[in-house]
C-alpha cells in the first residue's frame, strides 16, 4: 500500500520535464523567493531564480528545484502512515531510514536508471535527531548531460551521482536529493575523488537542510 503512495507521490520528483513556476500551477505556494510546501511542514528559499531560466515542479508532497547549469535539488516530506510508524518503531531509526532508503528511493530510481546502485551511506546520529546521508549512481540519470546530435552514435551515458538525506520529524520522513553537476558538467577536467565527491554533496544537503523552517510544532 504504502509503496503505492511513494509511487504516486513521487512522479514528478526527477522529472525530465519540469515547468516553471510561473507557467505552471503549485501545490505549494511562492511568497516571496522562498517556497512554502503544500502540506504546511516547512518552507525554505528557493535556491534557483526563475528570472534566470530556474524551475520550480512540485506535487502535493515533493518540490524540485533545477536549472541548467548546476542545480537539481528535491526535497520530499511524506506523512508516515501506520505501517511506516510501526515500521520505525520496530527496526530503529538508523535501520528505518536505510529501508527506506533501499525500499522506496533506490527502487524508484532503478526503476528510471536500470543499474542504480548505492555507494555507501552512513548514519549522523547527532543531526536532527539522526538522519542517514545515502550517495547513488544512476547510469543515464543526470539532468546535465548533453543529448547526442540527430544521426550521431549516442555517449555512453554517464553515471550520475546523487546524494540523499534523509531524516524523521514529526511524524513525516523527509527526503532531501542533490545531484552532483560537476561529474557530468566538467566531464574530462573532472577530478575529485570518491572521498570529496560525498564531502561535497555531504555539505550541500546539510546547508540545504538547515535553511528549511518548519512550520508545525514538534509533537510530543
Amino acid at each position: 500500500m504504502f509503496k503505492r503512495f511513494f509511487a504516486t507521490m513521487v512522479l514528478g520528483v526527477w522529472s525530465w520535464s519540469l515547468m516553471s513556476a510561473q507557467t505552471a500551477g503549485l501545490a505549494g505556494k511562492l511568497d516571496g523567493d522562498t517556497y512554502v510546501s503544500a502540506t504546511g511542514e516547512f518552507k525554505v528559499p528557493s535556491p534557483v531564480l526563475t528570472e534566470l531560466g530556474g524551475k520550480i515542479s512540485d506535487t502535493a508532497n515533493v518540490v524540485t528545484f533545477s536549472d541548467s547549469y548546476n542545480t537539481h535539488v528535491s526535497i520530499a516530506c511524506f506523512p508516515q502512515n501506520p505501517t511506516q510508524i510501526w515500521e520505525q518503531d520496530t527496526r530503529g531509526l538508523r535501520d528505518y531510514l536505510l529501508y527506506f532508503f533501499t525500499d522506496f528511493v533506490l527502487a524508484d530510481f532503478n526503476k528510471r536508471f536500470p543499474g542504480s546502485k548505492v555507494e555507501s551511506a552512513r548514519f549522523l546520529p547527532e543531526f536532527h535527531g539522526g538522519a542517514l546521508i545515502a550517495y547513488a549512481l544512476l547510469p543515464g540519470g543526470s539532468l546535465f548531460e548533453q543529448k547526442s546530435p540527430v544521426g550521431a552514435s549516442p555517449a555512453e551515458p554517464i553515471k550520475a551521482k546523487r546524494g540523499t538525506l534523509l531524516f524523521v520529524r514529526n511524524r513525516h520522513i523527509y527526503v532531501l536529493s542533490i545531484e552532483l553537476a560537476e561529474r557530468v558538467t566538467q566531464r574530462s577536467s573532472y577530478d575529485l575523488t570518491v572521498e570529496k565527491e560525498n564531502s561535497v554533496l555531504a555539505e550541500r544537503l546539510t546547508t540545504l537542510c538547515e535553511r528549511l523552517v518548519f512550520l508545525t510544532k514538534p509533537r510530543s
